[in-house]
This record gives structure tokens, sequence and C-alpha cells, in this order.
């Protein structure tokens, strides 16, 4: 229903399906089509009027603001100014699991759970497992701005590699609260793994993205321009 209003299908203005309607076209119980109408008014793209039915009051907001890099400093460039709120520290947890291209494990680590800001709206969740001999460095600083930017900032390590994975997911429960949004809904889930010159992997995030801010852009003729041009 959201994607209705976001593509257009459904514009500003008009009067939606009845709930009879949509119950039939989509499958499900009645209370579920009640819930994602509540849901959709509540975050003022539906209106629900006694007696008329209910129409389409507005369109999302901050619709696909977000690019998610593809090099490395516009990463570090694009978190740089996050704001974070934390909602979990585990300073001695167990190691993540690592593919074989993402390096060895750290001796421990550290994790840290937090919700990333845009205008007062939660736009993702991000699960950080870093290296605690990088996390003791700075505690403060890592549970109070984004982990990346001050791992940028230290003079004693060398990143060697910087692997980056990008699919599409669904909301789990913990997620869906923290967002905000309902159980099952897309995600955009990135996860990050940065190794330094020892093949250690440092820090290792996997980041949960709102699927209405998140867009991948990218000019798919530009190496073939830098070619050309040679």
């Amino acid at each position: 229903m959201r994607q209705r209003v976001e593509s257009g299908r459904w514009q500003e203005g008009d009067k939606i399906s009845t709930i009879e309607e949509l119950e039939t076209e989509f499958g499900v119980a009645r209370v579920t089509i009640r819930q994602a109408i509540e849901m959709l008014r509540n975050e003022g793209l539906l209106d629900a009027q006694q007696g008329r039915g209910t129409f389409v009051s507005g369109r999302p907001r901050n619709r696909h603001w977000l690019n998610l890099a593809n090099d490395f400093e516009s990463m570090v460039d694009s978190v740089r100014n996050n704001v974070l709120k934390r909602v979990y520290v585990e300073e001695n947890a167990d190691p993540p699991r690592l593919a074989a291209h993402e390096g060895r494990p750290a001796a421990s680590y550290a994790f840290l759970r937090s919700v990333q800001y845009n205008e007062d709206e939660p736009f993702s969740v991000v699960n950080l497992h870093l290296a605690r001999n990088l996390y003791l460095k700075d505690r403060k600083r890592f549970t109070h701005t984004a982990a990346l930017t001050k791992i940028m900032e230290m003079d004693d390590i060398t990143l060697a590699h910087a692997h980056q994975v990008v699919t599409i997911g669904v909301a789990d429960p913990e997620t869906a609260e923290l967002l905000k949004i309902g159980l099952g809904e897309p995600t955009a889930d990135c996860r990050l793994v940065l190794v330094d010159s020892n093949d250690i992997a440092v820090y290792v995030a996997n980041i949960h993205y709102h699927r209405s801010c998140f867009a991948l852009r990218s000019d798919l003729l530009e190496k073939s321009k830098k070619r050309t041009k040679a």
C-alpha cells in the first residue's frame, strides 16, 4: 500500500479501495488491513474519513535521499554528520562470523548497536563489532559518533580492505521497532568489513536501512568515458 502511494498509483486526494476489497486483493485478514491503514495514517500518507472512506493525504517523507556510497571516501563522508542514538553496548562480545575473504578475527570485540537519525526520524540500525583494542582507545567517542570516522582519524591503523555487500532484507522484530516500521517490511541491508594491514577484521558492521530513504545511484558509463578519453 505504501508502494502504491510512493509510485503514484494512488495519487494524493484519491480514495483508495475499501477494506473489503483490499482484504480480498491482498489475501490477508481484515484486521491486518486495518493495522496497515492505521500505520500509514500515522505516517501522514492516508486519512480515514467517517462515512466517506480512506483517502491519500500525503507523500512519503525523505524519499530516497540517501545514496549508498560505492567508494570508501564517500562512505566515510556520508556518515560524518550522522546523529546517533546509542541503544546497546557490550564491551566483551562474542566475535562476529567472518567469510573467508573478510580477514581474521581480532583478539576480542566490543559490540555496539545504534540507531541513526535524519530530521528526527530513524533511518538505519547499525550492529557493529569493533576490535576491542580500538574501542578502548576512546570509549566515549565511539559511543556518541560514527565509529567509521573515528577509525579514519587513527594514525596507528592502516586499512587494507573495505568489503561491502548490499542486499535486500526484511525487518525483524527488533529492527522494525527501532526504525518504527512494520514487521517484515523491506530493508536495504549493508555489510561493511574493514580489514587492517595485518589481515584483522577490525570493524564488522551490519546495517539495516529504512527502505524509503535508500537508493543506489551510479553512472554506469563513467568508466567507459574515462577509457574513451584515454
